[in-house]
């Protein structure tokens, strides 16, 4: 009862409309259901469409044009035509997005907040007045003991793993009853596996800190708390200001692009770059983009390492608060850095000043390309098609 009540206190009066959207929605859907049999609803978060939802749902509308699939996405994303143009479109948090998510026979979507309303789904879902099949595709790959995606946090219907070593542990760890995870490989990964370009940019791209962000039912909503003096922000800025990291840059023709974590965007959108740095944010940059014709990779903890790895690319981790991470943000789990990484991990700027030289002048060490080739022993082209068969097969 004490998860219950810390839940409800995160609960909002916007999401007690919601709650009569839901039951106005009750009706209609079953309507719809009759007409619509196995009817799949996708999404990511309302104003995106460029991860594994993405993907998902453009392969299934190219390849099965028959399968009955909607896209949940606001009109006002700027993503939103070239959903709308693979395929039916509902918008994200409306009445349609409530009749179409009690309608639908598989719900997808690659966020565990994917839904009309987090808040309200999480309670009729967990405490099952809510019993339907959904689908996480996930947004980045499971390395650490995250209990918000137990189980007994989500009831996932099935659990999309991205990496063999991944699916072991979700299996063992996460509680989930036998044929509720697969491992498949992320759909974002086909195009990362096909498309293959290196312009002289070092990708910079953190992880978000829990301690930092208060976190709500509405994902766009960032509140933050004495962050302008975390260890957090000057360590980054430290690097992008860096002098002796401008010179490297300079000597060598590269430049930084430095891509925050979305829920850390508002910290250093209104900060300016130089001749070497360019910051951007996931609101007119699409990371995909960026991995792809991105050479090389700073990042701490971030998931998105995962990505640039299965591309065979270099990377180095920049780790300044490994303890406070594991206290205050996720416990370590299977993903040791130093024994599992892809790439060197530095805890002071001057050893990733260094690691950079060395990275951009030395071939990627063969212990790397080892460690990659067994943390995914499937890497190609086919990872929507082994999710469409699973999700088909529920």
């Amino acid at each position: 009862m004490s998860v219950f009540f810390k839940k409800l206190k995160q609960v909002k009066i916007s999401d007690f409309l919601h709650f009569f959207l839901f039951f106005l929605a009750i009706i209609p859907a079953f309507f719809v259901r009759i007409f619509n049999r196995d009817l799949w609803l996708v999404c990511e978060y309302g104003l995106e469409a460029r991860d594994n939802g993405f993907w998902f749902y453009k392969y299934v509308r190219e390849n099965h044009p028959t399968q009955p699939i909607v896209y949940a996405i606001k009109k006002k994303s700027i993503d939103y035509d070239k959903v709308a143009a693979l395929g039916k479109t509902v918008e994200y948090g409306s009445l349609m997005h409530w009749i179409y998510y009690l309608a639908a026979d598989k719900n997808v979507s690659s966020h565990k907040g994917g839904k009309p309303n987090a808040a309200v789904c999480y309670f009729l879902e967990i405490y099952g007045f809510l019993k339907n099949k959904r689908v996480f595709l996930q947004h980045g790959i499971t390395k650490d003991l995250a209990d918000m995606f137990f189980y007994k946090n989500t009831k996932m219907r099935l659990f999309i793993c991205g990496a063999k070593p991944e699916y072991d542990y979700v299996t063992e760890n996460f509680g989930y009853p036998l044929g509720y995870v697969a491992y498949t490989g992320f759909a974002r990964f086909d195009r990362l596996y096909l498309e293959k370009r290196k312009e002289k940019v070092i990708l910079v791209a953190p992880t978000w800190r829990r301690w930092l962000y208060q976190t709500s039912s509405d994902p766009y909503e960032n509140s933050m708390e004495n962050v302008e003096n975390s260890e957090y922000v000057k360590a980054w800025k430290e690097v992008l200001s860096s002098s002796a990291m401008e010179e490297i840059l300079k000597k060598y023709g590269y430049k930084i692009v430095f891509f925050p974590h979305r829920n850390m965007t508002s910290i250093f959108e209104n900060m300016s770059g130089s001749d070497y740095v360019d910051i951007v944010n996931w609101k007119n940059t699409d990371l995909q983009d960026l991995l792809i014709n991105s050479e090389f990779m700073i990042t701490d903890y971030s998931s998105t390492a995962m990505d640039f790895a299965y591309m065979d690319k270099a990377l180095v981790y920049y780790q300044f608060d490994y303890d406070e991470f594991r206290e205050k943000h996720f416990e370590e789990g299977y993903f040791n850095y130093e024994n599992n990484g892809f790439g060197p991990v530095c805890y002071n700027l001057n050893d990733l000043i260094n690691k950079v030289e060395e990275m951009i002048c030395q071939k990627q060490d063969l212990k790397y390309k080892d460690r990659i080739s067994e943390f995914f022993p499937m890497r190609d082209a086919n990872n929507c098609k082994r999710i469409y068969d699973e999700v088909k097969g529920i």
